[in-house]
């Protein structure tokens, strides 16, 4: 229970690092099927509850063996762990909609190259001829075609108007609607806003819209990069101090709308957001004025500051434990991979090699429906380990008969 607990902790506290939780490694294992209820906080207090019963039955020699109480750990450790088997079978959301046409595009740009002001128009064409790329026979078009985190990586209104003018004539000319990530910058209520975002555009978009970056699709991230997208209060001394120069990006708001597009209503979220399942709830509730939840995730990354490391398997295998809790596909755009569809029960479905440019079709269909933990997140699961810490404090101080 302590284990969970502060698994728990560590995925809140000081904004939240929560890679290697033990629950993301029960993702192939009997143990997922507890995700749809209770999320990766109680699948890592399941997983270290079967290990620590299994651990219990070698006791040291004066203790006289295994002990009838040991035995009991051990047989409902097995009866949880085997109860997943059917819970993954359920069907938490059913299919809505037609299928949508979606092409992922991985443009492999090198990190050294991605902010080099020397190269931008180099990285813009490599993407632009991606996203142009005639479909293989048989294959549809895309309805949808998303880029990675960042495409464009200086502020919309840098960029000359007439390169927005390209991406919209392509879109209309594919007749698809066209996400990319790129950092904004605009003016609310006379205050300067600087975002990390995802825009949405067709054919009939104005290409004053995109210089002044107000599309009607927007996703602005929400839960920002300590140091990297933002400074923590206290420390702007420290910062200014050292002349370090770090972004300081303004929060998306807890709800946005999704992006409407082919009958589907897609949730994007940004970079390590897919970390934190409760952060993606929101999108799939009914909107303020009736507008449906979202019916397809989908994350937009850049890794290429991990090269070809084991990030790159974590983060796909991260994206496969939320579809589960919520019982949604997802999409992975990345910049170096791994570019990936992902259906509602966690199984890649088609994925592109790490650090290759490329492009991905792939048809999904958006599901719709809530699980218990897109309805309550991570209040269940801390219930039961509060319970559970509880109980042992109250067995811990019972006296022990002779």
């Amino acid at each position: 229970a302590m284990w969970g607990a502060f698994e728990w902790l560590r995925s809140v506290l000081l904004t939240g690092f929560p890679w290697l939780n033990i629950g993301y490694a029960q993702v192939d294992s009997p143990i997922a099927g507890w995700a749809p209820l209770l999320g990766v906080h109680d699948m890592a207090f399941l997983a270290a509850f079967v290990a620590a019963a299994a651990a219990s039955l070698w006791q040291p020699s004066r203790t006289a063996g295994m002990g009838p109480r040991h035995a009991l750990a051990a047989g409902v450790a097995v009866a949880l762990a085997a109860a997943g088997w059917p819970l993954s079978r359920i069907d938490w959301s059913a299919p809505v909609g037609d299928p949508l046409n979606v092409r992922l595009v991985q443009g492999n740009i090198g990190q050294s190259q991605k902010f080099d002001p020397a190269l931008l128009e180099q990285s813009l064409r490599r993407h632009l001829e991606l996203t142009a790329l005639p479909g293989a026979p048989g294959v549809p078009a895309p309805q949808l075609v998303i880029l990675p985190e960042t495409v464009v990586p200086i502020f919309q209104d840098q960029l000359d108007p007439r390169v927005w003018e390209v991406w919209r004539d392509l879109a209309g000319q594919r007749n698809t609607v066209i996400a990319m990530g790129v950092p904004l910058h605009d003016r609310v209520n006379g205050r300067e806003r600087y975002t990390n975002s995802v825009i949405g555009f067709d054919g009939a978009t104005p290409v004053e819209q995109l210089v002044r970056g107000n599309t009607a699709m927007r996703y602005d991230k929400r839960h920002l990069v300590p140091w990297g997208e933002y400074v923590p209060p206290g420390f702007h001394w420290f910062v200014e101090m050292l002349n370090i120069p770090l972004g300081d990006f303004d929060r998306g708001g807890e709800r946005q709308t999704p992006f409407a597009v082919g009958g589907q209503h897609i949730a994007f979220n940004i970079c390590y957001e897919d970390l934190f399942g409760p952060d993606l709830l929101p999108a799939l509730q009914p909107g303020p004025n009736g507008e449906p939840g979202a019916t397809i995730l989908v994350n937009v990354s850049n890794l290429g500051w991990f090269g070809d490391s084991w990030a790159l398997r974590q983060h796909l295998q991260i994206g496969r434990l939320r579809t589960i809790e919520t019982a949604r596909p997802m999409l992975t755009a990345t910049n170096t991979g791994i570019t990936a569809a992902i259906d509602a029960k966690g199984q890649v479905a088609a994925q592109l090699a790490p650090l290759q440019a490329g492009v991905l079709p792939v048809s999904v269909q958006g599901m719709t429906g809530l699980t218990p933990y897109a309805r309550f997140g991570d209040k269940t699961a801390l219930a039961l380990i509060g319970l559970a810490l509880i109980a042992a404090v109250g067995s811990a101080r019972r006296p022990r008969r002779g």
